[in-house]
């Protein structure tokens, strides 16, 4: 515990002291974000600095190894999460580049986000000890899916990655949701290491659990020294690196544990801002009339009018209650 506690203090203050560094260097890039106007709010965010979700990997990347020692499952996680994010940053830099809001063209993006989840997916089931074990949340039972698990663990990868991306949408949203995250993943996966070893089980599944949990806490310091400078009125958003860095983690140390079904629970505010947008598009096309008033359910909220803060506050609180009800029921 004390380790863990560690890890996320040392990684916040070092993403504290990173981020003015960063901030500094990307107003000499000139790398503001061009804004789409499709919500009259965000128009004074115009030019607001992006890509300051490459300190989640830098800090991340800074701190690992004075943590953990070389294991190729938590190695595989945390190389699946930079891999991600690196595909933002391309995609980041485009914008900035060329200063539109388009940067890599869709299929680009599609093939590197199936590119990157095929080869984890192949590692999960061959290499990472689990070999298609999936654990059903609040309880001990474990069915295997054999090799079902490659086709799960992809589709996994890609909904929490775009998810992820989805919910990035106003001022400390994805990164408040993503720290709240993982705070309670890493407090649910320690109360469920605990019961099976009480069990008996004295594997690989336990040292892995220790490992991601080690891991996880580095990513929620940092995105906790990166908050300070993203809260309303940001100075820096996290732009798709990220976005997609921290949806790749979120994936991969899931899956990497069994845990699938549980993001589906913990991450519901990641789950319904995809979602929303599913049911908005199907639904227009379908009855020409929309549900929302926009999609993702974020920006429905804002042109309810409420603020940005407030949302951030009712998707923050939804995320902890979830959170502790999880760790409730994985305690009795």
């Amino acid at each position: 515990m004390i380790k863990l506690i560690l890890s996320f203090l040392i990684s916040f203050v070092l993403s504290l002291i990173l981020m003015p560094l960063i901030i500094k260097i990307l107003k000499k890039q000139s790398a503001g974000q061009t804004i789409l106007g499709y919500v009259e709010e965000h128009k004074s965010k115009n030019g607001t600095l992006t890509m300051g979700g490459v300190v989640f990997i830098i800090t991340t990347l800074s701190l690992v190894f004075f943590f953990l020692k070389y294991n190729s499952i938590w190695f595989m996680v945390l190389l699946v999460s930079v891999f991600f994010g690196v595909l933002g940053f391309m995609d980041d830099f485009i914008k900035v580049k060329f200063k539109q809001n388009l940067g890599l063209r869709p299929y680009q993006k599609i093939i590197g986000q199936v590119g990157i989840s095929v080869i984890f997916a192949m590692f999960v089931y061959f290499f990472s000890g689990q070999a298609g074990n999936i654990i059903i949340p609040f309880s001990n039972i474990v069915i295997n899916l054999k090799w079902i698990v490659i086709p799960l663990v992809i589709i996994v990868l890609l909904a929490t990655t775009n998810s992820v991306n989805l919910t990035d949408g106003l001022d400390g949203l994805a990164g408040s949701v993503s720290l709240i995250y993982l705070v309670f993943f890493t407090i649910i996966a320690n109360i469920y290491a605990n019961k099976i070893y009480q069990l008996g089980e004295t594997g690989q599944l336990i040292e892995t659990i220790k490992n991601i949990n080690i891991l996880s806490m580095l990513f929620a310091g940092s995105i906790l020294g990166f908050l300070i400078f993203n809260t309303n009125k940001a100075s820096i958003f996290m732009g798709d690196v990220g976005s997609l860095c921290l949806g790749g983690y979120i994936g991969a140390s899931a899956c990497v544990l069994g845990f699938e079904f549980l993001i589906l629970i913990l991450g519901f505010c990641f789950v319904f801002s995809a979602v929303s947008v599913i049911l908005q598009v199907a639904f227009f096309k379908l009855k020409h009339k929309r549900i929302f008033k926009m999609a993702p359910f974020h920006h429905h909220l804002q042109m309810s009018g409420l603020s940005e803060p407030k949302i951030v506050l009712i998707y923050s609180s939804v995320t902890i209650c979830i959170g502790l009800i999880c760790v409730i029921l994985y305690l009795i």
